[in-house]
Parts: structure tokens; C-alpha cells; sequence
């Protein structure tokens, strides 16, 4: 039986037509499902490179908080969930966008990490807190320790001048002292050539505030020269924090009140005329001089 493809051709042309048709919508299809495809690829992609930053961020964090916590058992615990998140930034690094199983599973340990993150939070305010109030009262401590250090060293300075005013107040003072030459006889001269002795005389005055008891008088005799008369370089005494010749000694007993004494000095060597000087101390301390004139 022979076909009509005169007759066929409008069924042909139908089919083709469907075909074309189909196919159209096949590669439509094929297309929008590849375009999602890549669209979908990119906010995988979008999506991963978010949460590396959002890790790197925690990371961030924890390693400042290691620079500000003081605690050591806390700064222990950083450090182990600061190498907690190393660890799991290296599995996402690792980790294909495309893997939304193993991505959802770090961003849940994201989660959890900032969870522990925010508690860490808590406890280093909470001792920030406490260590501030420490350094105030650390403070107030410190301030009342120098008012207290202020206080004692003035008080300390006032019982050191209070105890020079004491010192001052017993020290002894030599008055109406008097010195002349005198000859063998014991006749007042004004010419060394005839004379054969100098005689001091002075009276260690009153005070009832000077500690009883002997007392040891020097008196030094200076030449017109400067130089100091003394029978001996071994006779010195202490003075200022130094050693210094004497002329002449004596030991008295001091009970308070006033005491004549009258020292003598034996001419046995040459001197020159001009002015001659006796300074008298006792207990370390200067208490009276006198100068007068000689003749040659």
C-alpha cells in the first residue's frame, strides 16, 4: 500500500512542530537550570567566604582578650578555645562550598563558640570590675599610707626639733670670762716678756635643765698666728666630727648651778705679741671665747 505523502505532510509538519517545541523547552529548562545551578555555586560560594570571616573575627577576639585578662586559670581557657577556632577555620578552609552538610555543622559550632565567647565576656567584666574596686581601695590605701608617712615624718621632724631645743635648752654657757698674763708673782702684766703664765677665768652659768654630773672643760689658746698652743699633738678632742687640740683641761662637777673655774697656761715657749684668743667648750659644743691683747 502505497503512502500519500501528499496527504502525510500536515501530520509531519504538526510533529515537527511539536518537536521544535519540546526541545525549546528542553534547553529553556536546561538553561534556567544551569544559571541557578550558578547562581546557587556563587552564594555557596558567598555564604563560606562570610562565615571564614565571621571566625576570623571570634579568632580576633579571643587574642585580644589575651592581652586584658590578668587571671591566669582564665587566659588557659582562651587559649584552648582560641586553638579550638584555629582548628575549625582550617577544617572550613578545607571544606568545598558546596558541602552545605559540613558547612551548616561549623556554623553551628559558630554558635557555640560565641556562646562560650559571651560568657568569657561576662567573667572578664566581672573581674575587670573587681580589680578596678581593688586598685580604688589599693588606692585609698596607698593615700592613707602617705598621709599616715606624711604624719609620722612630721612628727618625727617635730620630736627631732623639739629634741635640739631640749639639747639647746642644757647646753652649758661660759660667761663673764675674763683672760690676763701674769708674772711669778701672780701680778697682771700686758708684756709677754713678763709674764709666765696665762690665767682664764669664766663661770659655767645656771641651768637646771643640764644633766648633772663631772663635766669635761677644753680650752684651746690661739696664737696671733692662728696656730693653737698645746703641750702635746696627742692632746685633741672630738668636735664636730673631727678631732682638734686642746690648751688646757680640767674635770669639774656640775650639779645646775653656776661654778666658778680658772684655768692656767705655763709660758715655756717664744711668743709674738698681737691678739690672743681662748675658746672654751664642753659636751661637744662651743659655749664661750674671749679674746685680749699682748705686748711684746
Amino acid at each position: 500500500m502505497k503512502i500519500n505523502l501528499k496527504e502525510r505532510t500536515p501530520q509531519l509538519i504538526a510533529i515537527i512542530g511539536v518537536l521544535a517545541i519540546v526541545m525549546a523547552i528542553l534547553i529553556g529548562f536546561l538553561i534556567t537550570r544551569n544559571s541557578q545551578m550558578s547562581d546557587m555555586q556563587e552564594q555557596f560560594t558567598i555564604d563560606k567566604q562570610e562565615l571564614e570571616d565571621e571566625y576570623e573575627a571570634i579568632s580576633l577576639q579571643y587574642e585580644g582578650f589575651k592581652f586584658s585578662v590578668q587571671n591566669d586559670s582564665l587566659l588557659y581557657k582562651l587559649e584552648n578555645e582560641q586553638a579550638k577556632v584555629l582548628r575549625l577555620q582550617e577544617e572550613l578552609r578545607m571544606t568545598k562550598a558546596s558541602d552545605q552538610a559540613e558547612i551548616k555543622r561549623l556554623k553551628d559550632e559558630l554558635a557555640t563558640l560565641r556562646k562560650i565567647l559571651r560568657s568569657y565576656v561576662q567573667q572578664i567584666d566581672s573581674l575587670n570590675r573587681l580589680n578596678e574596686q581593688l586598685r580604688a581601695e589599693n588606692r585609698q590605701i596607698t593615700d592613707q599610707y602617705q598621709r599616715t608617712t606624711q604624719t609620722l615624718r612630721k612628727v618625727s621632724q617635730e620630736r627631732e626639733q623639739l629634741s635640739e631645743r631640749v639639747s639647746l635648752a642644757a647646753q652649758l654657757v661660759a660667761t663673764n670670762i675674763s683672760a690676763k698674763a701674769v708674772n711669778d708673782r701672780g701680778r697682771e702684766q700686758s708684756r709677754l716678756s713678763r709674764s709666765t703664765q696665762f690665767v682664764i677665768s669664766f663661770t659655767v652659768a645656771r641651768n637646771i635643765t643640764a644633766e648633772p654630773g663631772e663635766r669635761t672643760i677644753f680650752i684651746r689658746l690661739m696664737t696671733p698666728d692662728g696656730s693653737v698652743l698645746s703641750k702635746s699633738q696627742s692632746n685633741t678632742f672630738p668636735y664636730e666630727n673631727r678631732d682638734i687640740l686642746y690648751s688646757m683641761k680640767r674635770i669639774v662637777e656640775y650639779g645646775g648651778e653656776e661654778i666658778p673655774v680658772t684655768m692656767y697656761w705655763d709660758i715655756e715657749e717664744f711668743l709674738m705679741p698681737g691678739t690672743y684668743k681662748a675658746d672654751i667648750f664642753a659636751d661637744g659644743h662651743h659655749i664661750g671665747t674671749y679674746s685680749f691683747e699682748m705686748k711684746d
